[in-house]
């Protein structure tokens, strides 16, 4: 039995995707492909990377998690940033947005299966609020239609709160809360952004995991923390900050607006987490690069 045989994904709130894993054995792994940014329908996206990504977590039977700006969407007729060269020629056709759609689910769609959760991004937000239709919404219901059982729209923030359960024997179980945001602010030529952690630690004490993304940097920033129990006995944990950079390449065509600014180079990339419930019913977890 696999693992994506072994878990159910709810929405147990507006703002909460609930995600069950019920291993047959204790220390049994979950993996998370935790992406950002996409951009997948710019002509300097590395489709590529992308697309190793995908298989890999195909190949571990991974959960596709995406928090937002999977669509570019910036070239529409009405878009003051419009450039056609940053076109890829398949979008190149009046129904932009539906072709928008349409390709996505084209690309994905042999990756339904794996696919969890799909935020919003800025770029979905406004396309929004200028022109009244929602690409992840539409993104979701097509996928969903092709073999996405799980694929749930998520906001431009929430929690996600997984669950791993030993077995109806035991009955023990243990909760891993990660609290995502798509991002904001410009990231910063110095701190790439880092400087948010201390802000976000302090309004987010029941997380464990913070994402965000959205400037195109990528980090892990651990933050170590001494706490007490209701027991009165005090022990440390950990608070683990991070930030997917995305798959767009703004930097090697020396032209353009991110040139123009004096735009340094970003990375391209996602995350895997690995989650396991340990002997004592806590939640371990591991964070590593996708290159």
């Amino acid at each position: 039995m696999g693992v994506l045989d072994q878990i159910t994904v709810r929405k147990s709130d507006k703002s909460v995707l609930r995600i069950e894993f019920r291993p047959e054995r204790l220390y049994s792994p979950i993996w998370m492909l935790l992406r950002s940014d996409a951009h997948h329908d710019n002509a300097h996206t590395d489709i590529a990377m992308e697309k190793a990504h995908l298989e890999e977590a195909k190949r571990r039977d991974a959960l596709i998690l995406d928090n937002g700006d999977l669509h570019c969407a910036m070239q529409g007729k009405f878009d003051r940033r419009s450039d056609r060269s940053a076109l890829r020629p398949e979008y190149q056709f009046g129904n932009y947005f539906d072709r928008l759609v349409d390709e996505a689910v084209k690309f994905y769609e042999p990756y339904a299966a794996n696919w969890c959760m799909m935020g919003l991004g800025n770029h979905e937000t406004s396309i929004l609020k200028h022109h009244e239709t929602n690409l992840t919404e539409r993104t979701v219901e097509k996928l969903k239609l092709n073999g996405a059982v799980n694929l749930h729209t998520c906001g431009y923030a929430g929690w996600i709160r997984l669950v791993i359960a030993s077995s109806p024997r035991t009955r023990r179980s243990g909760s891993l809360w990660i609290y995502h945001h798509h991002g904001y602010g410009g990231g910063g030529p110095v701190t790439r952004g880092t400087i948010q952690t201390s802000r976000m630690a302090v309004y987010l004490p029941d997380a464990d995991v913070v994402w965000t993304g959205h400037t195109h940097d990528q980090w892990i920033v651990p933050i170590e923390r001494y706490r007490v129990t209701t027991s009165d006995t005090p022990y440390l944990d950990r608070q683990t900050h991070v930030r997917t950079p995305g798959y767009k390449d703004e930097f090697s065509p020396q032209e353009g607006w991110h040139t123009e600014r004096g735009g340094a180079p970003k990375p391209r990339g996602a995350l895997w987490l690995k989650a396991w419930l340990d002997g004592n019913a806590i939640v371990q977890y591991e964070l590593t690069e996708a290159r």
